[in-house]
This record gives structure tokens, sequence and C-alpha cells, in this order.
């Protein structure tokens, strides 16, 4: 047998032509000698070191995010290819010092993700290498992106309790510009209009930030002038305050005013009582679609045509919505 036939085995080079038993024979051996393949060497005859790097800001010690990068490990496993995880903390310098090691360690393509959904400015420094935005949008609209359909999250979340028999639904956001505030909003909007409901503005209030103390403040000026049977949470730390607030006003949750939040924080919605019903954001999804689409484009085989990919939440449902008109 020869050195070529080995080595076209042992590199499962494309379109070689070893026949199926030689092939076999070879792989046999290779396993009872131990050997592996010396990745070094393949990525200087390749160019190629079938390595991704997902650089991120504080998305590993971010404990609901952390599938996003269980759902990219997955994706690049079952490609065969490998990610490693860089975590910036917010600092630039380290940011920095970080995409000089992807470019050094000859990564093939970069994740470039947000702990959340927000629009930033890519790095000028991983110009060149393949790349995709996660969790966020580029100010760059060429930078190929997935991240949460904001719109599709809220309708949905409105929509359970719109479902549930209620009309008179407030909506508590956030005062803090991001693609959520905005998405979420409009979400909300269309959900009640496509169900006949007249939108209310005075039903909409919101908090300085995403906080639990802002979702109290804010639910409790509401409670003050409207009696809502639903709220809509931005997040499950509003949906917290609310809670409170209703307490305080003598609302009992479900009996007298359903909640819906939005993020599955699972410590905050299965902590509350009555455990929250709330919207999961597709963390997973995001890192295995992410990882999908860059290796397609490394192969030259794209998975998709768009350019920015907007992927669906979830509703988790718990105990904290009422059918009107049922008993609890």
């Amino acid at each position: 047998m020869s050195p070529t036939t080995v080595s076209h085995v042992l590199n499962r080079v494309a379109g070689a032509r070893v026949a199926d038993a030689t092939r076999e024979r070879v792989e046999i051996a290779a396993r009872e000698m131990g050997y592996q393949p010396n990745g070094l060497a393949r990525a200087l005859r390749t160019q190629r070191s079938n390595t991704l790097a997902l650089l991120s800001d504080e998305i590993a010690t971010t404990p609901y995010a952390g599938r996003l990068i269980l759902g990219a490990q997955e994706a690049a496993s079952r490609h065969g290819w490998l990610l490693i995880i860089m975590t910036t903390g917010n600092v630039k310098s380290v940011e920095e010092r970080e995409i000089s090691a992807i470019w050094q360690h000859q990564v093939d393509g970069v994740l470039y993700a947000a702990a959340h959904h927000r629009v930033l400015d890519v790095p000028a420094s991983l110009e060149g290498k393949p790349l995709i935005v996660v969790n966020a949008e580029s100010t760059q609209a060429t930078h190929r992106s997935v991240y949460p359909d904001e719109f599709q999250g809220a309708y949905a979340a409105t929509e359970e309790l719109i479902r549930a028999g209620h009309t008179s639904i407030a909506f508590i956001n956030t005062m803090t510009p991001m693609p959520a505030r905005d998405g979420r909003l409009e979400g909300y909007r269309a959900a009640l209009k496509d169900a006949g409901i007249r939108f209310n503005k005075s039903l909409v209030v919101a908090g300085r930030s995403s906080f639990a103390v802002d979702g109290y403040e804010a639910a409790s000026a509401l409670f003050r002038s409207r009696r809502p049977t639903a709220v809509f949470c931005f997040n499950d730390r509003m949906a917290m305050g609310t809670y409170r607030a209703a307490r305080e006003a003598g609302l009992a949750i479900p009996d007298d005013l359903s909640v819906v939040g939005f993020d599955n924080q699972e410590i905050v919605a299965e902590a509350l009582s009555p455990a929250l019903t709330t919207l999961a954001l597709p963390y997973y999804e995001m890192g295995a679609v992410a990882v999908d689409i860059l290796v397609a484009e490394l192969k030259g085989e794209p998975l998709r045509t768009e350019t920015h990919v907007a992927l669906a939440s979830t509703v988790v449902r718990r105990d904290s919505i009422r059918r009107l008109g049922v008993s609890p």
C-alpha cells in the first residue's frame, strides 16, 4: 500500500479514489497504533484550521445566555470543528488582545456575540475574517447576524393573554434604547390590532431601566390610575417588580391580574409565586444557527440566503395567567 494512499485516507482527501476495503484497513491500523492527525500540519497545508472563535462581551459569565455557547459548541462538534471561547468583559484592550490571538492562531471564522440584543460596532481589526454577529446587530448592514425576533416574541406573549380572554392588557416597557424596546412594543400593538382590541396608550408604561425596582415603580403608577386584567412585562425582573406592586395594590395573581414576562430567567420565573409564564429567548438556537451559517460559508456552501436571521422565542407556560370566565 503506497504512502500516498495512506495519506489520502488519514487526511480524508475529498475525491481521492481509494477502495472501501483499503480505506477500512488503513483506519483500523491507525486506531490500533493510536494515530492522531497533526492539526497544525494540516492547517499549514490547507490554510484552514477548522477552528472558530466565539468572542463575546460577557456571555460566559451570564447564566441565562450560557445556552448560546452550548448551542455553538454542539453545532461546531457536529461539523467536526473546534470552538474557542473568548470573553472580553467589555474591556477594549482585552478585546484587541484576543482579536490578535485570533489572527495568530489561524482561526477560520468568528462569532462576535453580545450578552443582550443590541446594535454594536464590529471592531475594524476583525475585518478580513469570515464573521457573523450573534444576539446583536451590526451598524454595518453587510455583516451577517443572528438575533431574537423581538416583534414575534412580544406578539406571542400578548396573544397568550388574548387567548385567555383578556382585552385590557397593559405593557410595562423599558426606557433604555435597544432593539427589544421598540420591537416588543410593535409586537404588542400588532397582536392587539389583529385581535380587534383598540390600542390604549395609557396602558403602556416604562421604567428607567430593566431592573425589578423599575418594574415595581412603573406597575405601581399604572395601578394607581388603571386596573388592567393582564400585564405583559418587558422582562422577568420587571415582572418580579410587578408582582410586588400588585400585592401592595391588593391584586392577587392570577385571580385579579395575569402576568407574562420575557427571558425565562428560571431563577426568577420559577421562584415567583405563582410561577411566571414567560418567553424563552432562542439562545441555543442562535449559537447553533450562527455556527451552521459560518461553516457553510467557509466551505462555500451557503446555508441561508438572507444576511440577517431573526429567530423565534417560545412561550413557557406556568401559573401566572387566569382564563377569564374560568375558575383559577
